[in-house]
């Protein structure tokens, strides 16, 4: 795989930095919204569950950066995540929901990576395309017996 070295090394930053990030939302979730001057969230454990989930995504990024070839679709969920996180906050900037200030949280969980996962992306197209089809088990023979 072309620039293999560059692409693990970005999923194992991606993948700790997840990780961190993850586990300080689910630790603390007020964070954010103390940063921004956003008003206290009454449900603190949405915040927590999303930190939860980003820490997952880490797992998965650190599965990437172990076996880049394998990891395409892995690394177009995470990137459809990018793209679209920072286009639901321009709505909440644009209709005065939340501060402008608020654009940190995209720039360091979204924005940074949009660059390093498209070239990985396009590095990794061949290797995902040629890969082997997944097994249907519907369509496994049979051994005659129900």
């Amino acid at each position: 795989m072309k620039h293999r070295p560059a692409h693990r090394a970005v999923f194992r930053a991606a993948g700790i930095y997840n990780i961190l990030w993850g586990a300080y939302a689910v630790v603390d979730p007020q964070w954010f919204f103390r940063l921004t001057g956003l008003p206290q969230s009454n449900t603190p454990q949405i915040f927590a569950c999303l930190g939860m989930v980003l820490g997952l995504y880490g797992i998965l990024y650190l599965d990437v950066a172990r076996r880049p070839e394998q990891g395409w679709l892995v690394a177009a969920v995470g990137l459809t995540g990018k793209v679209l996180g920072p286009l639901g906050l321009a709505w909440l900037i644009v209709t005065g929901t939340w501060p402008a200030d608020t654009v940190i949280l995209v720039v360091t969980n979204d924005l940074i990576w949009w660059l390093p996962f498209a070239r990985y992306l396009r590095d990794a197209w061949p290797d995902f395309r040629c890969g082997e089809p997944m097994t249907d088990p519907d369509n496994l023979p049979h051994s005659g017996t129900p």
